[in-house]
């Protein structure tokens, strides 16, 4: 498994993604990334995003989705960004700005000034999230161009603290099953004659992180996924491009790897609040106290995992360039984890989640890779 990947903010990018569709759509430039992609003009575009398809882990398990397969030869492999998990990836979609720009740091990050952790999942107690996160998305930037944009996802995204935060503008159109979305998002398409349409889909994260993603179930999933994809690229109108990418991928981590630190007070010392998650920590210090959690977790974790105070991992570029407001919203001590190893606070922590087998959040290329899969309008006719 190699050491690191970098995450990438420019062409090369998560956040390059819908700028780039937005392009392709005749939308004029805004605040988002760079892109270096050159997606063909197209008239209407519908846009997937598989919770947890992991570049890596589509290519190791292709032979359960032969349409998906198809396009790997000419799919863009991009890096998502730090942490490599949901809540972060999507915010980076879709403003098309970096962590440290539109500030979703994390799966769960600190308030500043209020002592307390915000799940940037659930957003339960949360705060505005258009004060957290004011920056323009693409789809508003998308809508005000003349564009009809559609979001098609489960009811409970419509009006959610990370859907306003991270992917609002344009209409919602609720939807359950896969099939169903997609036939939301036929409909949408043929309904306008400049459309932009997200679907979202989320099972194969979950059964990646219940079964984990080397399971039979994760393969059954993805050639469910596979079969609805072709289904969508072959029934849309043809001027319509399809483009299917992911928030992060996934590794397995084995229970009997981890640390638990409501078992280990060596390393909890020091620790007000424990962020981030089981591959990717951020730790929040009691005043005075991070150089000393530092110097005890480099001791003892040092092949396990990078730890960087917080000055560290921006200086490296990991979040992008941070924003003021941002900064104390990451840890004083930032710890993403190596291989497979993961470090769980049981103090805190829900059974159901210290059971979860498949995880994410760290910089392996297993976890910061996605697929950019593209079926360009002039092929779907």
């Amino acid at each position: 498994m190699e050491e690191v990947l970098p995450p990438r903010y420019d062409g090369e990018g998560l956040a390059a993604v819908l700028p780039a569709v937005a392009r392709s759509l005749g939308v004029p430039g805004g605040a988002g990334a760079p892109t270096g992609m050159d997606l063909p003009e197209a008239r209407r575009a519908v846009v997937v995003l598989v919770d947890g398809l992991g570049y890596d882990l589509l290519r190791q398990r292709s032979g359960h989705a032969p349409f998906l397969r198809g396009l790997l030869p000419a799919a863009y492999r991009l890096t998502a960004g730090f942490p490599s998990t949901t809540a972060t990836s999507m915010a980076t979609f879709g403003t098309g700005l970096p962590p440290g720009a539109h500030g979703l740091v994390g799966y769960e990050v600190l308030v500043p000034g209020e002592d307390r952790l915000l799940n940037e999942l659930s957003w339960e107690d949360g705060p505005d999230p258009l004060r957290w996160q004011p920056s323009e998305t693409v789809f508003e930037r998308a809508q005000a161009a003349g564009v009809d944009v559609t979001r098609i996802g489960p009811g409970f995204f419509d009006g959610s603290g990370l859907t306003n935060a991270a992917v609002r503008g344009g209409s919602f159109r609720a939807a359950t099953s896969l099939d169903d979305r997609v036939d939301a998002a036929l409909a949408a398409v043929r309904a306008s004659r400049r459309a932009l349409v997200y679907l979202y889909w989320g099972e194969l994260d979950k059964v990646g992180h219940v079964h984990g993603c080397q399971s039979w179930e994760w393969g059954d999933e993805l050639e469910a996924i596979d079969g609805a994809m072709a289904r969508l690229a072959a029934s849309v109108p043809p001027d319509t491009a399809v483009l299917v990418t992911a928030d992060h991928g996934m590794v397995d981590a084995p229970h009997a790897l981890r640390i638990d630190l409501g078992h280990d007070a060596e390393l909890a010392a020091g620790i007000r609040h424990v962020g981030g998650e089981a591959r990717s920590l951020q730790l929040y210090c009691e005043p005075g106290a991070a150089a000393d959690v530092v110097q005890t977790w480099r001791a003892r974790l040092s092949e396990r995992a990078w730890v960087l105070e917080r000055d560290e991992a921006v200086a490296q570029g990991w979040f992008g360039p941070v924003a003021e407001h941002v900064l104390p919203r990451i840890g004083d001590v930032v710890v993403p984890m190596r291989d497979n190893f993961a470090i769980v606070d049981s103090r805190t922590a829900r059974p159901q989640l210290l059971a979860l087998l498949g995880l994410h959040g760290s910089l392996t290329p297993e976890e910061v890779s996605v697929p950019l899969l593209r079926v360009p309008a002039r092929d779907n006719a």
